[in-house]
C-alpha cells in the first residue's frame, strides 16, 4: 500500500514562499486554462450568515501532473475579533492514476493565499500598464497585503496607498507592505483617493457591496478585484466593467456566478458579451491592453486548477527538503 505524506502549516512554509517562482507556477495554470484537458468542477460553496463565514471546495485535474487536490477552504471573518485568522483550511492530494490518497497538507489557507497573490501578479504583469509610480490597495487584511507585495514583484512601483474600513489594521498592513516592497506607504482618507492616485489598484475585502466607483475611474489604470468568490459579494460599482476597455476573467463559467460578471450582467451590463479569460489573453488568443492609456480590468475568483497546481509544487519541494510526516497505511 501506498503511504500518505502528512505536511504542515511550518513545513509548506519552508516549501513554499511568495516568489516570481511561484507567480510562474500560476502564469502556467492559466496558460492550461487556456488550452484542453483541464477537468474543472464547478465550486461547491456555502455561505453562513450568522456566523459571517464561509466554505468552498474547489479541485481540478490538470493534464500532465501526477496528483489533484481537493481544497477546503473555510473563511470566518469575525476571527480576528477572537485572535484568529480569517482563513483556515487543508488540501488532500489524491492521485491522478489511482485516485489515492497521496498526501494532506494541513496548510490554513498559506497555500491559498499563495496561489491568490501569485494569480494577482500574472494579472498585473499581462494587463497594468508597462510603468507603474504608485499602486494602491483597498483592504488591510493578509491577502491584501499580498496582493500589492505580489503585484510589486511583476510591476516595480515606488508608492503605496491604502485604504480599509479597518483601522486597526491599515497602520500594521502599511508597516508590513513597505518592509516587504520597500515602497513608500501612505494611508488614505478615503478608497476614492487610492484609486484616482493609482495605476494599478487592487481590491481585496469581503465586501458585500461596492467598495470601488466608476465615476473614479482614469486612463492608465488596471484593477484587479478578488474579493467577490461568493455569490453574495461584490467589490465593484457595475458601471466599472461596462465603462472598462477591458474586463477578463480567471474563468468565465465562475465570474458568471461568483465574480464581478455576476452583479454586472444583474444591472444590465455586458450581458451580450463573452468576456477574454486570462489564460487567453497570456497565450495569444485574446487581445489584452493595447494603450498604457487604456483602463484594464481583471476578476478573479480562485480556481481548483491553481489549487492543483500550487498543491503539486509545495509536494515536490517538501519531498525534496526531505519534510513532513509518512502515514503507512
Amino acid at each position: 500500500m501506498d503511504d500518505i505524506l502528512v505536511l504542515s502549516e511550518k513545513e509548506l512554509r519552508r516549501a513554499v514562499r511568495l516568489d516570481l517562482e511561484a507567480i510562474d507556477v500560476i502564469e502556467n495554470v492559466f496558460r492550461a486554462l487556456a488550452g484542453e484537458g483541464v477537468i474543472m468542477p464547478p465550486v461547491l460553496s456555502m455561505h453562513m450568515e450568522d456566523a459571517n463565514g464561509e466554505v468552498d471546495v474547489k479541485t481540478a485535474y490538470l493534464p500532465g501532473l501526477s496528483s489533484f487536490a481537493v481544497k477546503i477552504s473555510p473563511g470566518f471573518f469575525d476571527n480576528p475579533g477572537l485572535g484568529l485568522p480569517s482563513t483556515s483550511g487543508l488540501m488532500v492530494m489524491l492521485s491522478a492514476r489511482t485516485g489515492h490518497v497521496d498526501a494532506v497538507l494541513l496548510d490554513n489557507g498559506y497555500l491559498t493565499n499563495i496561489r491568490t497573490a501569485a494569480a494577482g501578479a500574472v494579472a498585473a504583469r499581462h494587463l497594468a500598464p508597462a510603468t507603474v509610480d504608485t499602486a494602491g490597495v483597498i483592504g488591510a487584511g493578509v491577502q491584501a497585503r499580498l496582493q500589492i507585495v505580489a503585484a510589486h514583484m511583476a510591476r516595480p512601483f515606488s508608492t503605496v496607498l491604502l485604504w480599509s474600513p479597518n483601522d486597526a489594521l491599515n497602520e500594521s498592513a502599511a508597516e508590513e507592505i513597505a518592509a516587504r516592497t520597500g515602497a513608500g506607504v501612505t494611508i488614505a482618507s478615503t478608497a476614492e483617493a487610492v484609486v484616482t492616485a493609482s495605476e494599478l489598484v487592487v481590491t481585496s475585502t469581503p465586501a458585500s457591496s461596492p467598495v470601488l466607483m466608476a465615476d473614479w475611474l482614469h486612463p492608465r489604470l488596471h484593477i484587479t478585484c478578488m474579493g467577490a468568490d461568493q455569490s453574495n459579494k461584490n467589490e465593484l460599482d457595475p458601471k466599472v466593467l461596462e465603462r472598462s476597455d477591458l474586463y477578463a476573467c480567471d474563468r468565465v463559467a465562475q465570474c458568471e456566478l461568483i465574480g464581478e460578471l455576476r452583479t454586472a450582467r444583474a444591472a444590465g451590463y455586458l450581458n451580450d458579451v463573452t468576456p477574454p479569460e486570462l489564460g487567453q489573453i497570456i497565450t495569444g488568443k485574446a487581445s489584452g491592453r493595447e494603450s498604457d492609456r487604456d483602463i484594464t480590468v481583471c476578476d478573479l475568483t480562485g480556481t481548483g486548477a491553481q489549487d492543483t497546481a500550487i498543491a503539486n509544487y509545495a509536494l515536490q519541494n517538501a519531498r525534496e527538503l526531505g519534510l513532513g510526516l509518512t502515514i503507512v497505511r
